[in-house]
């Protein structure tokens, strides 16, 4: 059998303490085949260097195992995972997520991947730091979620939730035994908290007479709102995904290892194991009203579903209408939960079109730098990073299933990629709800101008081609 991985040990440890890691690509799954391997193996004598040793590879209060293990195999002597059959309407037949390296937990793990999403590297540089004690247990006394979502028969469809724990919120209750008796790390991967909100767009918003203070939604002069938060982690089932994307589970592995920088090794190693927790960032629900009425079939629901933009939703950029779309949401959100039904606004962590900030920026840099025309958005953006959009709303509406929404009364977006998306998971569209021109700044016309142009919805004039060549943005010097 070939090896494609590679022996590793800790400085000053003896032959038996060396973790001998074989990878086979006749073993990356036993359905459905990853692509054979491209480069020859590499093994240390290879690199001509060898890498450091941890100091505390032998200290128990380390947070390490005693000797590094790169990857694990099924049906490996002491490998027992927990049992996971994802879909399951019972959660203890469902099982937790274990995804913990912990030394009381590694054996038992059913999951790849780090609780945390992108947030994981800091937990492993705060074990590292000795900031964290390594054998620090949560204690999730009053942690438990501030309002009752589901469950939904959504929750038992394999196909209609893949992206997210139906069970995040409440792992530390409905596993407790597994926890204190076997000794097992479980975390939640979704929290349900309440809050105010104020910004200052909602003062205006009260004082223009566009929202009325009730004392339950909005409840003061100063536009403070009640609102109901979910923060939800991803949680991946890789089958799932790979049928969203319309690929087989084998190829999606691969290219999650591969252009990971072989981070999760398991990925291959591990074709029993379903489910991956993957180092990304995750959403936030927003719910205002009763959280109860957002899956009734008889209330009616208010939606806008959000991408992030930090320059403009945090720091007021005018060159998008990304804000200005946020704030209409809100509002809009919150008149129908006080008209009796429910408005709900989620946002995502996609910053740049999930191309990230340098992209965005560099991005802006070449708009400026030449004519900043509406004909040429999308080809700045594909000449720099070879795609136009990566956000892949196929995943997006598995957030709604859990909610247990059933239908969109008032969809507040204009985006033809979410609206598919979402009636493309049975989930019907009501009415698509657009910005008003007035809540446009000048400088975003380029934008959202280019956007209608190449499918997003409007009501009223989609620009030919020659039309879009004079929508043009505002130099730097203006």
């Amino acid at each position: 059998m070939e090896k494609l991985g590679l022996a590793a040990r800790a400085k000053g440890s003896s032959a038996a303490e060396i973790e001998q890691v074989a990878v086979s690509s006749a073993a990356v799954l036993s359905s459905g085949s990853a692509p054979p391997a491209q480069t020859p193996p590499i093994l240390p004598a290879d690199a001509g260097t060898q890498s450091p040793a941890p100091s505390a590879a032998s200290d128990s209060k380390s947070g390490f195992t005693s000797r590094i293990i790169l990857t694990t195999y099924p049906n490996q002597i002491g490998i027992n995972p927990l049992p996971m059959e994802w879909g399951a309407a019972d959660p203890l037949q469902r099982g937790p997520v274990t995804v913990s390296r912990a030394p009381s937990t590694i054996r038992r793990r059913n999951a790849i991947g780090a609780h945390g999403g992108s947030y994981s590297i800091y937990y492993a540089l705060a074990l590292a730091s000795k900031e964290l004690d390594p054998d620090h247990k949560p204690d999730f006394t009053n942690t438990e979620p501030a309002a009752d979502i589901g469950p939904f028969p959504q929750w038992a469809d394999k196909k209609k939730i893949v992206s997210m724990d139906p069970l995040g919120h409440l792992v530390p209750w409905t596993f407790k035994d597994i926890i204190q008796k076997e000794n097992v790390d479980l975390r939640p991967t979704i929290a349900i908290t309440k809050a105010h909100m104020k910004l200052p767009e909602l003062e205006e918003s009260v004082r223009s007479g566009r929202l009325v203070p009730d004392g339950k939604v909005c409840l003061n002069s100063s536009g403070e709102l009640n609102v109901t938060k979910v923060a939800v982690e991803p949680v991946w089932y890789l089958p799932g995904v790979a049928e969203r994307f319309g690929i087989d589970e084998g190829t999606l592995r691969r290219s999650l290892f591969e252009h990971t920088g072989g981070m999760y090794p398991e990925l291959i190693t591990r074709s029993d194991i379903k489910v991956f927790l993957p180092p990304i960032g995750g959403l936030t629900v927003y719910c205002f009203g009763d959280p109860a009425k957002m899956s009734a079939p008889e209330s009616k629901l208010a939606l806008r579903i959000h991408d992030e933009c930090n320059g403009s939703d945090v720091f007021g950029s005018d060159i998008c209408t990304c804000r200005p779309y946020l704030i209409f949401g809100i509002e809009e959100a919150v008149k129908e939960a006080q008209n009796g039904g429910s408005g709900v606004v989620i946002y995502f962590r996609k910053e740049g079109r999930a191309l990230g900030e340098v992209t965005k920026y560099l991005v802006y840099n070449a708009r400026k730098r030449g004519e900043d025309r509406a004909s040429d958005y999308f080809k700045r953006t594909e000449n720099i990073a070879g795609v136009k959009d990566m956000r892949f709303q196929a995943l997006m509406p598995d957030i709604l299933h859990w909610l247990g929404i059933t239908k969109i009364d008032r969809m507040l977006s204009m985006s033809n990629m979410k609206h598919d998306a979402i009636v493309g998971q049975g989930i019907p569209i009501l009415e698509r709800v657009e910005l008003p021109e007035s809540w446009i700044p000048a400088d975003s016309r380029v934008e959202i101008d280019a956007k209608i142009t190449a499918g997003y919805f409007t009501a009223g004039h989609r620009m030919t081609a020659e039309e879009l060549e004079a929508v043009q943005g505002r130099t730097w010097e203006e």
